[in-house]
């Protein structure tokens, strides 16, 4: 049965396009455009659409006004359509807090490989966005968030590494502001965009006791700071001179992805060991189970995102399958369950 969806954009233009782009696999079908949220807001009802695309520049209602009612009143999955501005990031990042599912930038004659290879990550995002569970999400976003988890001032040398893809900026946010000034340094591998790392490194900074960067060439990692992968690059974990560092690079796509969390999770396991803990949160695809198998044979504690608590159990599940994770949890525990394994290292020492 195909995947009925609704496009939603003022351009005639992008309409056309991503009508002509959904419809290339024969498994997705665009019941039907609509050219703002008040014309939208009829044909949700009348349509009943398994996934909506949406603009957030709109005329008679702003495409995040118009997201924040739909999650409220009628939870569906949605794909943001998104301009690669400052501006266009940030109001990105916002709708992803919202409850939208993922996002995909406005293509344009400039769009890296070409127009057929955005309609490849658009239809990929369309189906995950089919299977996610949007409406447990919307429940769950309700609950008061947890008081900060205590490390016990972890060892020197340890290291928190977390991968994700859809879902990741709630699941991460959700891990990170537990986590305490002083926990150990953690490194971050979520698959997103160059222009909206930086981004959605300072709105996580925002909102958590932890200082919260993207991650530089050779940047020591120091403790009670988190290192986001920059949009473009892979993110690896280096020693120099007896100092844990960053290091950036641009080699080619690891597992479809760079920032690739394969790439972060297999550094790990070579530098840090069994010192590290390591988490794999909600995301469609494999990227990341071989890596964090790696670090568990190594000898790190690894946690996987529950399927009940995943947007997209995608990642998690083949990690899960592959033996990677020591154990799964909802997205609330997970912050405790490294904290916990981060006592028994402080504790072995």
């Amino acid at each position: 049965m195909s995947i009925k969806v609704l496009v939603v954009d003022d351009s005639a233009l992008i309409r056309e396009v991503l009508t002509r782009m959904l419809s290339r696999d024969g498994d997705i079908e665009v019941v039907d455009t609509a050219t703002d949220p008040i014309d939208a807001r009829q044909k949700i009802k009348d349509l009943n659409p398994d996934v909506v695309t949406l603009d957030i520049e709109m005329p008679n209602m702003n495409g995040l006004q118009f997201l924040e009612k739909l999650m409220r009143l009628r939870p569906t999955p949605v794909i943001m359509v998104s301009t690669l501005t400052k501006k266009g990031a940030s109001e990105t990042l916002l709708a992803l807090e919202l409850g939208a599912v993922d996002f995909v930038a406005k293509p344009s004659a400039e769009f890296a490989g070409g127009i057929e290879a955005f309609g490849v990550g658009l239809r990929e995002k369309i189906r995950a966005a089919a299977k996610s569970d949007v409406r447990g999400r919307s429940a769950s976003r309700a609950e008061p968030p947890k008081l900060a988890v205590k490390t016990a001032a972890a060892p020197n040398g340890a290291l928190i590494a977390i991968g994700a893809s859809t879902g990741g900026v709630e699941a991460i946010r959700a891990v990170l502001s537990q986590m305490p000034a002083d926990c150990p340094p953690i490194v971050i591998a979520q698959h997103m965009p160059p222009g909206f790392t930086g981004r959605f490194a300072a709105r996580l900074d925002e909102v958590c006791a932890i200082k919260v960067i993207e991650a530089e060439d050779r940047m020591p990692l120091l403790p009670g700071h988190a290192y986001v992968a920059k949009g473009d690059f892979h993110l690896r974990v280096e020693r120099s001179s007896g100092q844990l560092k960053c290091r950036l690079t641009q080699d080619e796509l690891t597992s479809g992805h760079r920032p690739s969390v394969d790439i972060l999770f297999e550094s790990v396991a070579k530098t840090v060991g069994n010192m590290a803990v390591g988490a794999i949160l909600t995301g469609m695809g494999r990227d990341g189970a071989r890596g964090l198998k790696l670090m568990r044979d190594a000898g790190a504690y690894t946690v996987g995102q529950s399927k009940s608590s995943a947007l997209v159990y995608g990642m998690p599940r083949v990690a899960f399958e592959e033996g990677a994770v020591v154990e799964q949890a909802p997205v609330e525990d997970i912050a405790s369950r490294l904290a916990n394994a981060l006592v028994r290292l402080k504790s072995a020492a």
